[in-house]
């Protein structure tokens, strides 16, 4: 037994001894004081062992890519393999939603008390619902927000608002909608990898990206599409700092980055931290790059004249500006409106939810949406960046696997600052699916993918076949 293969089963193991303490001790405090609220801690689910139409299909896609989809990712063309993991993981999502039947997985999950379309009716009139959004945050004002409006700025509730006035009303279009968009989020991640570790990495991660067990969670809850706003916000970003031929080319890229990041921040305001990802890809963007045999067009902005930075620099900040000016033109304050949802948090279960618990346990749910593989690919990906520090230092780093590590631990970086902030107690499985997505690349690290990709589908089909989560 190799040293290699150790690490990664003690990285297992300690992903598996995180989980069963979080379950056994959030078992024991919500019996015992009824703090968590939250029937299946750590995860908000109800233990409801079931099947539905799905399970065919699920059953059949986690085989299917488990069998052919380490070497379909290696053979078919890069544009092909792009949209066969977005079709494959379009399916998986579809396929693990339909388990717990259309109306109970998609078409009802938006429509319940605290969801985004039980409010449609008071956004007849956009403009001015927007300028009294704030109004109607806290707990006391008249007629309050449901608890997902008042918690998000009103980019998320405008989605939904503008999907119905196109004639596309109804949990069952709101439901497609976020599977759909989020499913894409997939190949936002796989280009950025392909981009800045280099192609052949992100062949290898690509059927990690399709079985995420994050899938049961996309399907269907509205943070699937935040998911897929912020990982484009990434995938453009990149694309400007590595692969859009020429000035004018980077300069889009550039401009649409900032636009999707600036619409991130209106989505949701914990995914601001989305930030720290695209730094991460600033700081591989300014390091000499991977060889061209990886994949990659050139080897990153060294070569680009000062005139080109200056014209990106300038589109990505033009396009950062436009969705926080026509919020703010309409009336919307961002920073009073989260000023307004921590007191809100506070005056919810968000008060009573111990930090203590939730602190570590939080972690066990990440668990849960990236799998026991990324346990282990994080567990590589340590190591890579361990063994390329001095390059990492000195401001060159050419291993692929190096580079990878950084944009991965960009991810995980931002995830535990969510974490530690406090406003994020529970429900994280739900909340931090746009963060864990990007975890999931450092399962390319990985020997033996078939293994993993057994355990990843595994561990997605016992939680949406056990289990009925609440989002």
């Amino acid at each position: 037994m190799t040293r290699v293969f150790l690490r990664d089963l003690c990285a297992v193991a300690s992903a598996a001894l995180l989980v069963l303490t979080a379950v056994l001790v959030g078992r024991h405090i919500q019996d015992a004081h009824r703090t968590l609220f939250v029937h299946w801690p750590p995860l908000f689910a109800e233990w409801d062992p079931h099947v539905g139409p799905g399970t065919p299909a699920a059953l059949a896609v986690a085989v299917a890519v488990v069998a052919y989809g380490p070497s379909l990712a290696g053979r078919l063309s890069w544009r092909a393999m792009l949209l066969s993991a977005w079709a494959a993981s379009l399916a998986w999502t579809w396929s693990l939603a339909l388990v717990d039947g259309w109306q109970r997985g998609v078409a009802g999950r938006l429509t319940t008390t605290n969801e985004y379309l039980r409010v449609v009716d008071r956004f007849h009139d956009i403009p001015a619902a927007l300028s009294d959004f704030t109004r109607h945050i806290v707990w006391g004002t008249p007629d309050p927000w449901p608890a997902h409006i008042a918690g998000h700025p009103p980019a998320a509730t405008v989605t939904f608002v503008l999907l119905d006035h196109l004639g596309l009303r109804g949990g069952g279009w709101a439901g497609a909608w976020c599977i759909t968009v989020g499913s894409t989020a997939c190949v936002a991640v796989l280009l950025t990898v392909g981009l800045l570790a280099g192609r052949d990495l992100a062949r290898r991660a690509a059927p990690f990206m399709v079985l995420a067990p994050a899938a049961v969670w996309v399907g269907t809850s509205a943070d699937g599409y935040f998911a897929a706003v912020a990982a484009w916000s990434v995938a453009l970003l990149a694309l400007a700092v590595r692969g859009a031929p020429g000035a004018g080319g980077r300069a889009v890229a550039a401009f649409g980055a900032g636009l999707l990041f600036g619409l991130t921040c209106y989505l949701s305001y914990g995914l601001t931290l989305f930030a720290l990802i695209g730094a991460a890809v600033l700081l591989l963007g300014a390091m000499p790059g991977v060889a061209r045999r990886a994949g990659l067009r050139g080897h990153g902005p060294a070569g680009i004249r000062p005139a080109v930075l200056l014209r990106g620099s300038a589109a990505l900040l033009a396009g950062l500006a436009v969705v926080p000016l026509v919020f703010t033109l309409a009336g919307f304050d961002w920073w009073e409106g989260y000023r307004l949802l921590v007191t809100r948090y506070y005056q919810g279960v968000g008060g009573t939810r111990p930090y203590g618990y939730w602190v570590w346990a939080n972690l066990a749910c990440t668990v849960f949406i990236a799998g026991f593989a990324t346990a282990a690919g994080l567990g590589r990906a340590g190591a890579a960046l361990v063994r390329d520090r001095a390059d990492l230092l000195h401001g060159r780093l050419s291993a692929a696997e190096a580079r990878l590590a950084v944009l991965v631990f960009g991810a995980l970086l931002a995830l535990l600052v969510a974490d530690l902030s406090g406003m994020s107690k529970a429900e994280t499985e739900r909340i931090w699916v746009p963060f864990a997505l990007w975890l999931l690349p450092s399962c390319a690290l990985l020997t033996r993918p078939r293994a993993w990709l057994t355990a990843q589908a595994l561990l997605a089909l016992l939680v949406n076949h056990l289990l009925l989560t609440g989002w």
